[in-house]
């Protein structure tokens, strides 16, 4: 990356306010190739069996009418290919046409092909109504969400951020499930696979690390991250209160234990955009202990991490971290500057943090007792907050009188 420019048209005041490589002239594929016979599905898939990247893209309807119980809310109207042959052809195929969609298990499977998404859940759930499940797999709108934020993390910011051309939305609402499709829906259609691979080459030359970080090899879950934890690296909540999770694993009068298991999965070897779901458990539980292992990722490469170790410790109040936390208020990425600034409104008096809380059993029954910071919370910055508080203050209780 020797020179570097931030491509015409890019927002920079409100959202990403970093440099961006030089532009890539975005390739042109030769023909599109639209596969709705049984023979044709057949032989693209053995195609594929010389494929090391394919870049997925599926469209889908919500399931209105005669839905059974067990039948999947969404309908896959088509699926989008594009792989790395040159250019020469991408492919749609009709999977309302194809009721047999096995002759694409193998190479969808295959460790030996990396699966390209941008946006990956919502096509890794309709796929698999299907019965095709990709393995090996990298969210590309992951990747860009690290590096970029949030806001432009959509791919037609992101390829205005790679090739400086827009992209066509003008079919966006379009009725995937309408027969016969038009010429022009299916171009439309590839077109979303052909660009998720010409980022996935910029991001290759420009940006090969972050790629690394999200790439999904197998599905072992991560060395030293404890089982009752797995769940919450996907969804954030794992499905239950971690409350309950900790007494039903024997740890919720432990605090010792539960430090040191958050330790070790904090610095295991996660995803970017899991490590910060562990960062908000420890929050949760009020573990100022982790402070010092928060503090490391306030210079995470990756954005979530900054912004993740940010609200981290504003909410724990570690009052230490303060400066380090205000150096992101300049960050490149917008998420990490509102995380520095909500961290900072916690630290210095604009906003109020929940005490300490520990949880203990008494007589069988969950106890949750207020703990002490060990640092003094400072005064607010202005007067109205001080007059604020008063007013709602709670009258001290007099003892003599049993008031």
């Amino acid at each position: 990356m020797d020179d570097t420019l931030e491509p015409e048209g890019q927002p920079s005041d409100d959202g990403y306010r970093g440099v961006s490589p030089m532009l890539m002239p975005a390739p042109a594929w030769k023909r599109r190739l639209f596969i709705d016979r049984p023979a044709d599905l057949r032989a693209f898939a053995a195609d594929l069996a010389n494929a090391s990247v394919l870049a997925i893209d599926a469209e889908f309807v919500q399931n209105y009418h005669r839905r059974g119980p067990d039948d999947p809310s969404h309908r896959l109207t088509l699926l989008q290919f594009a792989l790395d042959n040159d250019y020469r052809v991408s492919y749609v195929v009709d999977p309302l046409r194809l009721s047999d969609l096995s002759p694409l298990q193998a190479p969808l499977e295959s460790a030996g092909i990396l699966k390209l998404f941008h946006g990956m859940s919502s096509d890794i759930r309709v796929l698999a109504s299907r019965g095709l499940v990709a393995r090996h797999t990298l969210d590309l709108e992951a990747v860009s969400r690290s590096l970029f934020g949030q806001r432009e993390s959509g791919l037609q910011a992101m390829l205005l951020r790679a090739t400086g051309e827009r992209l066509d939305k003008s079919l966006q609402r379009a009725d995937w499930s309408r027969r016969p499709l038009t010429p022009a829906m299916v171009a439309y259609a590839a077109r979303d696979a052909e660009v998720t691979y010409v980022l996935y080459r910029w991001f290759l030359e420009h940006y090969p690390s972050a790629l690394g970080a999200f790439e999904i090899i197998a599905d072992d879950p991560p060395a030293g991250v404890a089982v009752w934890l797995r769940p919450y690296l996907e969804s954030g909540r794992g499905g239950r209160p971690i409350d309950v999770a900790l007494a039903e694993v024997g740890l919720d009068n432990d605090i010792g234990a539960q430090i040191e298991t958050l330790r070790l999965a904090l610095g295991a070897n996660l995803r970017p955009n899991q490590r910060p779901r562990i960062m908000r458990i420890i929050t949760d539980l009020e573990l100022r202990e982790l402070a010092p292992d928060l503090c490391p990722y306030l210079t995470a490469t990756a954005s979530e991490e900054r912004a993740g170790a940010a609200r981290a410790l504003g909410r724990l109040r570690v009052f230490a971290a303060t400066e380090a936390i205000r150096a992101l208020l300049t960050d490149p990425v917008q998420d990490v500057r509102q995380a520095a600034q909500t961290a900072l409104g916690f630290l210095e008096g604009g906003a109020i943090a929940r005490p300490s809380l520990r949880t203990e059993r008494r007589n069988g029954h969950r106890v949750w007792s207020a703990g002490q910071h060990a640092e003094a919370e400072p005064a607010p910055a202005e007067a109205w907050r001080t007059a604020l508080r008063a007013h709602f203050a709670l009258p001290e209780r007099d003892e003599s009188s049993g008031q």
